[in-house]
């Protein structure tokens, strides 16, 4: 009933073939608007599977479905709303040898993921196959919005050159996300989806939206393709070159077990021998659960070069975060500035709290 739209917009609609990447945060409520809209073909493409920790924002997902992987319990919710979309899979994590295959065919691309990697990745894709790509981004309070569509306009590495340092952004599941923050920036991604679908209004092609949910404000800034940027001819290793390899260090010099680390705390407090034991965490993080015995020193100031008056070079140091990706990209820094005396746990509290602490107890 909307003239701009009409029935000639819900034809486009139901002939739009249309690929989310991610089926958390900001996939939920894109995948649930789209269908609501009569998309006609929904492809989800993710290859995890639902955790009680997602359903503070995965609203796509209930608590019968933790356990599941994400493909089935968003396919089940989608079919429960619009039994008419026709939904496809795609159990994979995107990579250099298979993005072109899994997106080709698809009219539009919503990027919900949250790396650096695969938002590269899914733009030099886009860019490549000629289809415009819906982006947004949450961290904690903050949401960013966008279009990239390289024929027309910018793309991600018009936004940013280059990536941040390795391990120097959490995750949300490591740093924490409003909740809300997802339906708001999910809406204006669906919102943008939909209006390049049905060709009506003005699209964020060349603008990016930014929300501060503590303030409840958006406020917008410009974005033009860089005259100097190479246009894109081919993809490369995204997860190196976005500092995202696996473990920089797998010699057992360098990496320890929870089980080991217990030993040596017992041979700490025993007088034994001595080192300092370094969370990397964030402050709020911490107080969740901590490890006995051990010091906080912020992954970030320790990237920002502020904290190495705290971090002796002629102890040891043992470093650890949540499950062992955050404690190895700052253990290859410090080797990196010359440390010698440094390792990291590998697992990280997860590990520590299901191994050494009592299997089941509630983190509170």
């Amino acid at each position: 009933m909307i003239p701009e739209i009409g029935t000639l917009g819900q034809r486009r609609l139901k002939n739009a073939r249309v690929l989310v990447v991610g089926a958390g945060g900001l996939g939920s409520p894109v995948l649930l608007y789209l269908a609501a809209a009569g998309v006609g073909t929904l492809g989800i493409v993710d290859d995890d599977v639902v955790d009680l920790s997602n359903l503070q924002r995965q609203v796509i997902h209930g608590m019968n479905d933790v356990g599941r992987t994400k493909l089935e319990s968003a396919h089940d919710a989608v079919a429960r709303l619009n039994p008419l979309v026709t939904v496809q899979l795609h159990d994979a994590r995107l990579t250099a040898q298979n993005a072109l295959d899994v997106m080709a065919g698809y009219d539009l691309i919503v990027d919900g993921t949250d790396n650096f990697a695969s938002r590269y990745l899914i733009s030099d894709t886009a860019a490549l196959l000629g289809v415009p790509c819906v982006w947004g981004a949450i961290y904690r309070f903050d949401g960013q919005v966008s279009v990239f569509w390289e024929k027309h306009g910018p793309t991600y590495r018009d936004l940013y050159p280059e990536a941040p340092p390795a391990g120097s952004m959490p995750s949300c599941a490591e740093g924490g996300v409003f909740g809300m923050l997802c339906a708001a920036v999910g809406s204006m991604m669906v919102t943008d989806a939909v209006k390049l679908i049905t060709g009506v209004g003005r699209t964020l092609l060349g603008r990016v939206l930014l929300f501060d949910a503590l303030a409840s404000s958006w406020r917008e800034i410009g974005l033009s393709q860089d005259p100097d940027r190479a246009p894109v001819t081919a993809l490369a290793d995204y997860e190196l070159s976005c500092g995202l390899a696996p473990t920089p260090m797998t010699d057992s010099d360098a990496t320890i077990t929870v089980r080991e680390l217990a030993t040596m705390l017992e041979r700490r407090d025993a007088g034994l021998i001595d080192f300092d034991l370094i969370d990397v965490r964030e402050p709020s993080e911490r107080e969740i659960e901590s490890i006995p015995g051990s010091r906080l020193v912020s992954q970030g100031r320790i990237f920002a070069g502020d904290a190495e008056h705290e971090l002796p070079r002629d102890r040891d140091l043992v470093l650890h975060c949540t499950a062992g990706s955050r404690s190895a990209a700052v253990l290859a820094e410090l080797q990196r500035r010359g440390y010698s005396r440094v390792k990291h746990l590998h697992g990280g509290m997860r590990a520590w709290v299901t191994t050494v602490q009592t299997p089941n107890r509630e983190i509170r």
